[in-house]
């Protein structure tokens, strides 16, 4: 699993570090990336915008609850370039690793949701969100960054 500390990742230079080191305050923009996935049925390369979360020490993908095709390419493709675009430009290669242990997925769905219903909604996500609705239809991937 990728911790925060230098024995547990690729060595990164520290500004990608500061980059991916978000929390509960930052902003909409410092959560924004774009991957780039393997299309699962055409092999194309399909880049789309997405936030990431950082939880524990750990990178995550996720989204509100609905069936996405982002997902379903890193489950059938799982190497995907990470690209971060805001206060620093860098193409990261990436693996996805799905997370099926149901407490584990309602754990990191927790602090999603936790920090999505901040009263100063930092991420303006401007609506209630509920761990139940996340752990029936959200997608969770952990981000492992490959050397």
């Amino acid at each position: 699993m990728i911790r925060d500390d230098e024995h547990d990742h690729p060595l990164l230079p520290p500004e990608v570090l500061r980059a991916l080191d978000i929390d509960r305050h930052s902003t909409a923009w410092q959560r924004t990336v774009d991957i780039t996935t393997t299309g699962a049925r055409t092999g194309r390369p399909r880049r789309i915008e997405i936030w990431f979360h950082k939880i524990e020490g750990r990178w995550y993908l996720s989204s509100t609850p609905a069936r996405r095709s982002w997902y379903a390419n890193l489950l059938a493709h799982p190497r995907f370039v990470f690209h971060l675009k805001h206060g620093i430009r860098a193409d990261l290669p990436a693996i996805a690793v799905p997370v099926p242990d149901p407490t584990e997925r309602r754990r990191i769905f927790q602090h999603i949701v936790d920090d999505f219903n901040q009263p100063h909604d930092p991420a303006r996500v401007g609506r209630a969100q509920h761990v139940e609705d996340w752990l029936a239809a959200s997608p969770l991937l952990e981000i492992r960054f490959a050397a």
